[in-house]
């Protein structure tokens, strides 16, 4: 049996795009460049988003970056936006960007509090940088998966991929890290309530996301394994509704930094 794929699947991601679009919506209000020359996503996806700065921002040259080919592959058919191969926790501008944008990306990159000091410390005056990751690291999808990767049966295989509760800051720590930088601070959190519908709704969820890291250690047949454990453990924690629908805590942490002119 050959292990479980790492990599990105589009379709998967895509399942709950409007859920996963509308963080990005609130980050981008409260940047407020009017006429950026340069603007950058860093860990852009499949590039639906990225075309909504494109279309903000029509006169900016906007540029997708993302480590994963599928789903650039994806993105090919996006209009006024040219997008790049690359490693998010690499990149650093070789030329000044006025708009610097991660969304959801940086819980994958350890030691991103002093990658964000960087990017922040290359802003030109008048510069932004807008920053969005989940704070769920201690919500039941997270912690039972860790519990459950740590466990005697899967410890030896998954133990070092299981999801860490000091994954990200709290909020105070990007506001520190904004700030040392020379940047005005913008900090803030909200708890989405999602309302998810069909069989095992949650797993589906977690499935191209925290879950993707867990199975990719797994040959197939513990893979399902695997997830028949956690899918029955998850449907403890998020039972359904009278009406059939789940609801869906979800926590995420928001950064926005502006570089005064």
């Amino acid at each position: 049996m050959t292990p479980t794929s790492d990599a990105w699947q589009p379709g998967n991601y895509l399942r709950f795009a409007g859920e996963r679009a509308r963080p990005f919506v609130e980050l981008m209000a409260r940047v407020d460049a009017e006429a950026p020359r340069t603007v950058v996503d860093l860990g852009c996806g499949e590039g639906s988003l990225t075309a909504s700065l494109a279309a903000r921002w029509p006169e900016a040259r906007v540029t997708g970056i993302d480590s994963s080919p599928e789903m650039l592959a994806a993105a090919s058919t996006v209009p006024g936006v040219r997008f790049e191969l690359g490693d998010v926790a690499r990149w650093m501008p070789d030329e000044p960007v006025d708009v610097v944008v991660s969304n959801a990306v940086l819980h994958w990159v350890p030691g991103h509090a002093e990658l964000m000091a960087r990017w922040a410390g290359a802003l030109p005056p008048g510069g932004w940088l807008a920053v969005q990751v989940p704070g769920n690291f201690r919500a039941p999808t997270h912690a039972l998966l860790a519990a459950l990767c740590r466990s005697p049966e899967w410890a030896d295989r998954l133990a070092e991929v299981a999801p860490a509760p000091d994954t990200v800051l709290e909020p105070t720590g990007y506001a520190e890290v904004l700030a040392g930088a020379g940047l005005v601070p913008d900090v803030w959190e909200t708890t989405y309530l999602h309302v998810l519908t069909g069989e095992d709704p949650v797993l589906a969820w977690v499935r191209s996301t925290v879950l993707r890291p867990v199975l990719a250690r797994l040959a197939d047949e513990d893979a399902a394994r695997f997830t028949s454990r956690y899918a029955a453990v998850l449907r403890e924690a998020y039972p359904p509704r009278p009406d059939g629908t789940t609801l869906l805590p979800f926590r995420r942490v928001f950064a926005v930094g502006a570089r005064p002119a």
